[in-house]
């Protein structure tokens, strides 16, 4: 039985710490799909179809990756693709109330579907799409923190507005 995870998140944009995440979770399970999910509480800088695109950029080394997105329940996605697991990122114990809430309402609609937690490396544990993109807006360099691409979508996303 092939081992499939979702790894999902809003990924707007895309950072160093998303990419430690998935590039750790593809050298344990035999295939990942990155889902793009889009946060109704969130007002996004990038559209789903733009991440979708940097996504698909920074992880085209990693053979046992696929980029998607859903706009539906996280659970429901991973049924309708066949996963038997979720990876999700941690940074701090901050992280691990909100986790544990989503990762408790996903059991309970499907105790089949396990949820793996990864501690995401220290260089990266500070880091959130939010932060990079509150630096990015003043011109600040953000290119040891986000792939070459983003760090381009980004300049070009904020030169305009």
């Amino acid at each position: 039985m092939s081992r499939l995870a979702i790894c999902p998140g809003s990924f707007d944009p895309v950072t160093y710490g998303h990419l430690d995440i998935i590039q750790r979770g593809a050298r344990i399970f035999d295939n990942v799909i990155v889902a793009v999910f889009n946060n109704q509480s969130k007002a996004p800088l990038f559209s789903v179809e733009e991440r979708i695109e940097l996504l698909q950029e920074t992880t085209k080394d990693l053979p046992n990756v696929s980029v998607d997105s859903s706009d539906g329940l996280l659970i429901d996605y991973a049924k309708e693709v066949k996963a038997n697991a979720i990876l999700r990122g941690l940074r701090a114990v901050s992280d691990f109330e909100y986790e544990m809430q989503i990762t408790s309402m996903n059991r309970k609609l499907d105790e089949e579907i396990e949820t793996f937690f990864m501690m995401t490396n220290n260089q990266y544990s500070f880091l959130s799409s939010s932060i990079v993109k509150e630096v990015a807006k003043y011109k600040a360099d953000v290119s040891d923190i986000v792939p070459e691409p983003v760090q381009k979508a980004l300049i070009k996303k904020f030169r305009r507005n």
